[in-house]
C-alpha cells in the first residue's frame, strides 16, 4: 500500500543488527528524524481547473532523461539486505527507467552491477559514488573502472571527513561485514586485496579540482547543505550539487535536507542542477522538493526496505509506488510536468 508498510515487512526479515545498521544514524538520531518531519512544515497550495491530460514525469538530467524525477541514492552493503544485492536493485532501477547511484561500498563489483539489464531488457543507467581516497593512484583506478563499466557520472561524497558516531552499530559490535561479504569495489587491481575505505580529514577543493581534471564524466558533489559551499561548487566547475546530510548518519543535529534546499537553490542561481535526498517517503515529499527547486530526489532507505522485503521485485514496487503517488499529487496540485512546480504551490504549515 505504501513505503511504510514495506518497511515493516523488511524489518521482520532483517537480522536485528543489520536492521539497526540500515535504520540508524549518528548520535541521538535527531537529524534522521528531522529529515522526515521537516516535510510536515510545508503545505501544498493546489491550482484547479488546469486540465492538461496525462502527467509527464520525464526529467532531463546530466545529459540523459529520467522516467521520473526520482533516482536511487548510494547505499552500502545491499547483500546484507537480500542475496540479490546490488544486482537485484540494478535490474529494478533499469526497468523503471531511472538512475542507480552505485555505492563505492557495494557488496557486488561495479562490473557485475553494470551488466545487469532490467526486466524489459533496458540497460542500466548508473552513476558511481566515490569517497576520494588519500591514495590518489587507487582513486584514479576506481574512476577508470567506473568509466569502463559505463558510469554516466561520478558522485563525490563530501560530508564525511570522518565517520559519524553511529551508536547502534557500536552497541551491536557491528564493525565489519560478515564472512563472505566485502566492499568489492575496494579490491586492489594489482594484489586482489580488499582495502579499507579511508576517510580523509584533509579532503578539500584541491581534490575536487584534481578529479575534475582526471575524468570527463560529470562530477556531482553530494553532502552540500551550506549555500556558500554551493557557490564554491559552481566556481570549481562541478556539474551538480546534491543537498544531503547523509541520511543523518554523519553529523547529528545537522539541518534537515529539505530545510537547507531553498538557500542552496538560490546560491547556484540555476547554473547547475540541484538534487536532494533525506526523508522522501511520499509523492507529496517529491512535489515539495521539486517546488523548492530540486531537479530530482534520491531514495535511500526505502530502496533498502524494498530490497530486504522482496529482493529486486521489492525495489521495483518502491519505485512504482512513488511514481504513482507523485503523478496523483501532481494532478491534484494542478501540475502536468515537473517543470510546472514552483514555490507558489507551497505555504508553511501553521504551528500547532
Amino acid at each position: 500500500m505504501n513505503l511504510a508498510e514495506l518497511r515493516g515487512e523488511a524489518w521482520e526479515r532483517l537480522d536485528p543488527v543489520h536492521r539497526d545498521f540500515f535504520a540508524g544514524g549518528a548520535g541521538e538520531e535527531r537529524t534522521v528524524r528531522a529529515n522526515e518531519t521537516a516535510f510536515d512544515s510545508y503545505r501544498i497550495l493546489p491550482r484547479v481547473l488546469r486540465g492538461g491530460g496525462e502527467r509527464d514525469l520525464r526529467t532531463p538530467l546530466l545529459g540523459g532523461t529520467l522516467s521520473m524525477p526520482v533516482l536511487v541514492s548510494p547505499t552500502a552493503f545491499h547483500r546484507l539486505a537480500h542475496p540479490e544485492g546490488e544486482v537485484g536493485c540494478a535490474r529494478a532501477v533499469a526497468a523503471a527507467g531511472t538512475v542507480l547511484v552505485l555505492s563505492m561500498a557495494a557488496t557486488t563489483p561495479i562490473e557485475a552491477v553494470a551488466a545487469a539489464p532490467g526486466g524489459d531488457g533496458r540497460p542500466l543507467r548508473f552513476w558511481f559514488q566515490l569517497y576520494p581516497q588519500p591514495d590518489l593512484g587507487f582513486t584514479e583506478s576506481l574512476v577508470r573502472r567506473a568509466e569502463a563499466a559505463g558510469a554516466r557520472a561520478l558522485v563525490v561524497t563530501v560530508d564525511s571527513p570522518v565517520f559519524g558516531r553511529r551508536e547502534r552499530d557500536l552497541r551491536n559490535g557491528f564493525l565489519d561485514l560478515p564472512p563472505g561479504l566485502c566492499c568489492e569495489n575496494m579490491r586492489d587491481p594489482e594484489t586482489g586485496r580488499v582495502r579499507d575505505i579511508v576517510l580523509d580529514p584533509d579532503l578539500g577543493w584541491a581534490q575536487v579540482d584534481w578529479l575534475r581534471a582526471t575524468t570527463r564524466l560529470p562530477v556531482v558533489l553530494k553532502g552540500i547543505l551550506h549555500p556558500a559551499d554551493a557557490r564554491l561548487a559552481v566556481a570549481h566547475g562541478v556539474d551538480a550539487v546534491w543537498v544531503s546530510n547523509h541520511g543523518g548518519r554523519q553529523l547529528d543535529g545537522a539541518a534537515a535536507a529539505v530545510d537547507a534546499l531553498p538557500a542552496v537553490v538560490a546560491a547556484v542561481e540555476g547554473r547547475i542542477p540541484v538534487l536532494l535526498d533525506g526523508g522522501v517517503r511520499r509523492g507529496s515529499d517529491v512535489l515539495t522538493a521539486l517546488a523548492l527547486g530540486a531537479v530530482a530526489v534520491g531514495l535511500g532507505r526505502p530502496v533498502i526496505w524494498g530490497l530486504a522485503a522482496r529482493g529486486g521485485v521489492g525495489v521495483g514496487q518502491v519505485l512504482d509506488l512513488l511514481r504513482a503517488d507523485l503523478a496523483r499529487v501532481m494532478t491534484l496540485a494542478g501540475a502536468v510536468r515537473p517543470a510546472d512546480l514552483g514555490p507558489d504551490l507551497l505555504c508553511r504549515a501553521v504551528p500547532g
